[in-house]
């Protein structure tokens, strides 16, 4: 089978790609007016009519149901005398660039250096609509037989996929009878290798406001007087997490970690050697949490972590005045183990932290966003058999399989919706693909092979399925 070279790609879709890398289509978390400011609906028609000029034969469509992010979809009908549709899933929105990135990048102007492009949402998750259209359009160029295929691509995935469930209730018969999903959105350890997704972890993300006067007064009228928002916060945030150990306090939140995930943790540790730690861009001297590398890959897939990623309320230190502010606000992220329900955990949440408020404190909370975990169900022999073919044909090395820290909720909604469904998650956001953070960056040999990769699997679904 002719393998998509590194030129191919940048013949057939890079230009495209530098595109869509300009267009801040934020998701709607993070862009209230993302409807009237356009930039979703633009970068799906630049994604939908570069899927109809590489997939001539495919019914492609911009959806749009009221008040809803837009959902691109490519429909290819089977040529190949096979049952059930192959679902290759993605996202176009964006998260939003952070902060200030590196000397000579921007998050929406591309730079190439080498064979790596640096740009917001690149990588997470741009690549994924021309990884899914050329995979397919090496098929049908070949004139291989293929299955039923439905290239997906949502616009709210970095907001928790709201819009997703509408679409799929909408698209049920569009989609029909789904028995495998591609999801190119997810990460790999090193790019020597397809990585293979078995967990994602859930996601529980809210504010939580305090608040203790209708405005600011100086401090020196106020302080010792007024209680301060910032410390009513404070002992708010030690009923859910301990602050010595960063051990989530809620039982909703924990969860039994199989012996199997143990086990498949030392082994990665014993091959990489503190795979985790050298990932992590930790400043001199600073001690990471677990006591070993298999303990830290544990942690990062199965463990609950609050992070605090926003903080509102405060001034920059450079306004800040002698002022006893009337309210904090902090944006709280609790990452949460596969198995645990996101609704449970946000309830808890809810109920520890607005029960007798200290000093009388106005508590609210606002801005939710939940997200269930994924454990993958085991792969059918065919398709165990493929994939790690597929990566040795392509990387010269079997595949690995990870649990992931972050969330697809694309995979638990379908997951849900179709019990049996076989499920290849995998992706490219290596190390230093600095997924949501500045300086985001896709490794592009690593984009051609997974590519290859896809293309493999579905030309194996159809001799899979294919009556002898």
């Amino acid at each position: 089978m002719p393998e998509l070279s590194l030129q191919d790609f940048e013949r057939l879709a890079l230009p495209t790609l530098l595109d869509y890398a300009t267009i801040p289509c934020l998701s709607p978390s993070f862009d209230e007016a993302w409807a009237e400011n356009g930039e979703l609906d633009r970068a799906a028609i630049l994604l939908a009519d570069w899927l109809s000029s590489t997939l001539p034969h495919a019914t492609v469509e911009v959806n749009h149901l009221e008040g809803r992010t837009p959902l691109v979809t490519a429909i290819l009908e089977a040529t190949a005398p096979v049952e059930g549709t192959v679902v290759i899933y993605g996202h176009l929105d964006k998260q939003p660039p952070l902060g200030d990135w590196s000397d000579g990048l921007d998050p929406f102007v591309p730079v190439r250096r080498g064979d790596r492009i640096f740009a917001r949402g690149v990588a997470d998750d741009g690549y994924s609509t021309f990884s899914a259209g050329l995979a397919v359009a090496a098929l049908v160029n070949e004139g291989v037989a293929h299955p039923r295929i439905a290239i997906v691509i949502e616009a709210s995935e970095e907001s928790g996929s709201e819009d997703l469930d509408a679409y799929l209730d909408h698209l049920k018969d569009t989609l029909g009878d789904v028995t495998l999903l591609v999801c190119l959105d997810s990460g790999a350890l090193s790019y020597d290798r397809l990585w293979v997704t078995t967990s994602l972890r859930g996601l529980v993300n809210t504010e939580v406001r305090v608040s203790v006067l209708e405005r600011g007064i100086h401090s020196g009228s106020g302080s010792a007087v007024v209680p301060s928002s910032f410390r009513i916060l404070r002992q708010l945030l030690d009923r859910i997490e301990d602050a010595d150990t960063g051990r989530i306090l809620l039982p909703e939140a924990n969860a039994t970690i199989p012996a199997e995930v143990t086990a498949a943790a030392t082994a990665l540790a014993e091959e990489f050697d503190d795979l985790v730690a050298k990932e992590m861009p930790t400043l001199e001297g600073v001690e990471l949490m677990g006591d070993t590398d298999a303990e830290r890959i544990v942690r990062q897939s199965w463990y609950p972590a609050l992070s605090i990623i926003g903080i509102g309320g405060v001034p920059e230190p450079s306004i800040a005045g002698n002022v006893v502010r009337p309210q904090t606000t902090a944006v709280l992220s609790m990452r949460l183990p596969p198995t645990v329900d996101p609704q449970d955990v946000y309830a808890a949440i809810e109920r520890t932290l607005l029960s007798d408020p200290p000093y009388g404190a106005h508590i609210a909370l606002r801005g939710t966003n939940t997200a269930h975990g994924w454990v993958a169900p085991e792969l059918e022999p065919w398709l165990a058999e493929v994939v790690d073919q597929a990566s040795v044909d392509v990387f010269g090395k079997s595949a690995g399989f990870t649990g992931e820290g972050g969330s697809i909720p694309f995979l638990s909604s379908l997951g849900r919706r179709y019990p049996g469904v076989q499920f290849v998650a995998t992706g490219v956001l290596g190390p230093n693909s600095n997924a949501h953070g500045i300086d985001e960056m896709l490794d592009l040999p690593m984009t051609v092979r997974v590519t290859n990769v896809v293309s493999m699997v579905l030309r194996a679904y159809v001799e899979a399925r294919t009556p002898a």
